[in-house]
This record gives C-alpha cells, sequence and structure tokens, in this order.
C-alpha cells in the first residue's frame, strides 16, 4: 500500500502507466473488449467497472491538453450516449469540448495504437475509451 495513491492501481500498472510518455494513449476497455489481441501489454482489473478504472488513472495521469480530444469514446450503434460513457467522461474529469467519438471500427483501429490497455469488468457495452496522456508537471 502506498499513502496518497488509489489501492486499485497496482505496482504493475503504475509501473506501466510510468512508462507512458507525453501523448501515448491507453485504453481503458469493458470486459468484453478483445484486449491481448493488439499485442501491447494489458492489465487485466475483473472487479472493477470502467469509470472506478478511469477516476484511480486520472488521480495519476494528466490528460492531454495539446490535441483537441484528450479522451475518445466508441460511439452507440443508436447515437445515444449511453449512461457509462457520461459515468467515463465525469470520471475522466475532461469538459466535454474535450471528448471525441469514434465510430466501432475506427475506435478498433485507434486502439490498436494505444501502448497499454486495461481491460475491467465493466459489464455494460460501450464501456471503453482512449486516453491520451498529457505532460505530468511538478513543483521543484
Amino acid at each position: 500500500m502506498l499513502t496518497g495513491i488509489d489501492p486499485i492501481l497496482t505496482g504493475r500498472l503504475l509501473d506501466e502507466l510510468d512508462r507512458l510518455g507525453h501523448g501515448d494513449e491507453l485504453v481503458i476497455a469493458d470486459a468484453n473488449y478483445p484486449a491481448h489481441s493488439i499485442g501491447v501489454p494489458v492489465i487485466e482489473l475483473p472487479l472493477i467497472d470502467s469509470p472506478r478504472v478511469t477516476k484511480a488513472i486520472r488521480s495519476v495521469i494528466p490528460p492531454d491538453d495539446y490535441e483537441a480530444e484528450s479522451v475518445l469514446l466508441m460511439t452507440s450503434e443508436d447515437a445515444e450516449r449511453p449512461d457509462v460513457q457520461h459515468e467515463l467522461i465525469a470520471a475522466a474529469a475532461v469538459a466535454p469540448d474535450r471528448v471525441g467519438e469514434l465510430e466501432r471500427f475506427a475506435f478498433y483501429e485507434r486502439a490498436n495504437a494505444a501502448q497499454l490497455v486495461i481491460r475491467t469488468g465493466e459489464p455494460r457495452s460501450y464501456g471503453n475509451l482512449i486516453l491520451r496522456k498529457g505532460i505530468v508537471r511538478w513543483n521543484g
């Protein structure tokens, strides 16, 4: 256990997050996402939903503020944004104009270039997002 670190952020996950540089992208995926097919590190968090994982990750990773969209969601088939995506946006703590959408196959294609996939236990469809890491600033 570490003081000030969300307990769902395991040592391995923290190590993988630490390896990400500015502009690198990570996928936070639902339980049905084909995570192991793209050949990048996959962290499994099977008992935790996507919004909870997103909130924990955002506690240690800032979103990119150089690109127009620092968070990307997969659009649903009926074009309505599902509740899980509203929860993901809130957990990501980014302004609504910093959130982009990709149709399903475009999302998969973009995710194939990610440096890390975190597959959660999220049972709801479209509980996926791509987060682009920003610059970590510190005082000192």
